[in-house]
């Protein structure tokens, strides 16, 4: 599978900026999900990746091969790029079965292809098969129904996924009747290792040979022509996916006689059969209900390794990017935030809006001001007036860090300038700002007319998960303003003055709303942002 290479991809629409200036690489095999809010971005990198959105600007490279270059002038169309996409909404020809829905598409492939001589296959196949007759016997045996009848369909499947054959010899091999007399096998094998031989002669007679895959080869060389694929290559691709995606005795079904987890799994085995280099999803699980939701992330875990393929999945549901994914795309207003691991995202994620989007519950924001002491620590005061410090795990000059945060910002300003100059250049309209967190409060404020506050160095943000606050004997006062019990754990809103925070606590206990609590801040995965910027500074522990 390819690795994909996206520069300085950008595409607009007047002023308004899709994609800004996005520089990605997908690893080959990687599960990548392009995660962000509605109307973020994410599906139109997905689509300009695939060829169905023809970017502004910037290049596309899939694999060894650029698929797009505004430069150079390069644009490949969606069909010649190999890739597979499911949509959201399946796309299932309602008037197609099962079957003719996933073949449809491989039917109407045209391209130079090897020349393979699947007669000569078939003999060779069905001959080492019948070297245990006892085993196609019992196979067909089980398939026998309380009057001692074999059902054909269901042997058919049997025999297709036991031995990965098509249709057409599975039929074949069924019309032998080994279930009734498995001596005649060794005469039936005779027979067709004489065909193979003659086969074999045959093409001798023309030049050619067969290779242990059986394509027809003339002077060492696979014999390559301009083709449609044949009826058994099409059955063979069919079978194949049928088998990954659990779905081969749903064959002659319409898509209205499945339910909503089957037709998904006919959308991918649809997607996967004219084995694309990779597979683009765009949000395929979101027309499914919760559990069913659940059961198909397991199931696209499976095909991601069984298959070897690059996946690229668009989501908005952090919970499905987080379980799914090798990497996550997190995306805000047309801007790559952060790329990485799900749990570096969670654990070090670059910015306010990164934290706050992934987590559930959401991250607990703690508005603090301080200064740095002579050992490193901070001194912060937090939630009214009471005093903490915040030691980081890691040595840090909090005047450094600003110092660098002001020479990134003119850095960046001065690019932004320069790009200004630059002929056919369009200013941003959907400009970018700092993230606007949300503090939680016992009484709501009405921040639509209120002034912006004057933010100056020393003004931090922690951040805070759910998992490390915990109710303990001493520590900040607070009470139980709200409990969610789930049997396995709780989820408790801890009222502090006039300041609310999200707990979650493991075990059955039953909270008492307006009971009084205590609460420190354990472990070292406290996260200090910059509140000007909104930028992750450090993570450490925090002593009250």
């Amino acid at each position: 599978m390819p690795k994909i290479v996206l520069e300085n991809i950008t595409k607009r629409w007047k002023k308004f900026y899709a994609v800004e200036n996005l520089n990605l690489v997908i690893e080959d095999n990687a599960f990548v999900t392009l995660l962000g809010p509605s109307g973020c971005g994410k599906t139109t990198t997905l689509r300009m990746i695939a060829g169905l959105e023809t970017p502004t600007e910037g290049r596309i490279t899939i694999g060894d091969r650029v698929v797009f270059d505004s430069a150079a002038g390069i644009n490949i169309p969606a069909n010649k790029r190999k890739v597979g996409f499911l949509f959201q909404n399946y796309a299932l020809w309602p008037n197609m079965t099962v079957y003719e829905n996933i073949a449809f598409g491989l039917k109407n492939i045209n391209e130079p292809k090897e020349t393979v001589d699947y007669a000569a296959k078939n003999y060779a196949r069905l001959s080492e098969i019948l070297k245990d007759p006892k085993g196609v016997a019992e196979i067909v045996n089980d398939c026998r129904d309380k009057n001692g009848t074999v059902d054909k369909k269901k042997a058919y499947i049997k025999l297709i996924d036991a031995y990965t054959i098509s249709m057409m010899t599975a039929k074949t091999l069924l019309g032998y009747g080994l279930e009734n007399d498995t001596a005649k096998a060794e005469s039936i094998r005779k027979d067709l290792d004489a065909k193979l031989n003659a086969a074999i002669e045959q093409h001798k007679s023309k030049g050619e040979t067969l290779d242990k895959d059986f394509r027809v080869l003339k002077d060492g060389k696979p014999i390559v022509t301009k083709r449609k694929l044949t009826k058994e290559e099409v059955d063979l691709a069919v079978r194949r996916v049928s088998r990954i995606v659990k779905i081969g005795m749903f064959m002659d079904r319409y898509p209205a006689e499945l339910s909503g987890g089957q037709q998904q799994r006919v959308a991918i085995a649809r997607t996967l059969a004219p084995e694309p280099s990779v597979l683009f999803m765009d949000e395929p699980l979101s027309n499914l209900d919760a559990k069913l939701r659940l059961e198909m992330r397991y199931e696209l875990q499976r095909l991601h390794v069984e298959t070897g393929s690059t996946f690229v999945y668009v989501t908005h549901d952090q919970m499905e990017a987080m379980t799914l994914a090798t990497s996550i795309c997190l995306i805000n207003n047309g801007v790559l935030q952060q790329y990485d691991a799900p749990l570096t995202v969670y654990n070090r994620p670059n910015n306010l809006f990164v934290a706050d989007f992934v987590g559930n519950p959401s991250i607990n924001f703690i508005e603090t001001h301080g200064e740095q002491n002579a050992d490193g620590s901070v001194a912060l005061k937090l939630l009214g007036d009471q005093k903490v410090t915040f030691r980081p795990n890691a040595p840090i000059s909090m005047a450094q860090w600003n110092a660098d945060r002001d020479a990134s910002i003119e850095a960046e300003n001065a690019r932004r300038a320069e790009l200004a100059k630059q002929k056919g250049y369009v200013e941003k309209g959907n400009k970018d700002e700092v993230f606007r967190y949300n503090i939680a409060r016992v009484e709501e404020e009405d921040t639509s007319i209120a002034d912006d506050p004057v933010i100056v160095d020393g003004d931090y943000v922690l951040g805070v998960r759910p998992e490390f606050i915990r109710l303990t004997e001493t520590g900040i006062e607070g009470e139980i303003y709200g409990a969610m019990p789930t049997g396995m754990e709780s989820t408790l809103k801890i009222r502090t003055g006039e300041f609310l925070l999200t707990s979650v606590v493991f075990g059955d206990t039953l909270y008492a709303i307006g009971s009084a609590a205590h609460i420190s801040f354990v472990g070292n995965s406290i996260m200090l942002f910059d509140r000007k910027s909104g930028r992750y500074i450090t993570s450490g522990s925090v002593e009250i």
